[in-house]
């Protein structure tokens, strides 16, 4: 029972970097942000990338035009998955 938690759970955690790297790829084409596909990948990760860039923010890095809580959430991300297994 417990490894299939724990299977599950590292899926999803790829699963989420998957749809981060999406997403990354996804502002270099402007015509493409407006399609459902972004909006639903749009959707799925703003609630890992939002408290990123607010940390970000307090550490006084959040300013710029390259928006860095991508690799934040990629390093927490795979901290979570390290921990796990």
């Amino acid at each position: 029972m417990f490894y299939t938690i724990k299977i599950a759970l590292v899926l999803l955690l790829r699963i989420m970097d998957s749809l981060i790297l999406i997403r990354v790829l996804l502002s270099f084409f402007p015509t493409l942000q407006s399609s459902k596909i972004s909006y639903f990948i749009y959707q799925m990760t703003e609630p890992i990338l939002a408290p990123c860039r607010a940390i970000l923010d307090k550490l006084g890095l959040g300013m710029g035009m390259i928006d860095f809580s991508p690799i934040l959430a990629f390093l927490l991300l795979n901290l979570i998955r390290s921990i796990i297994i």
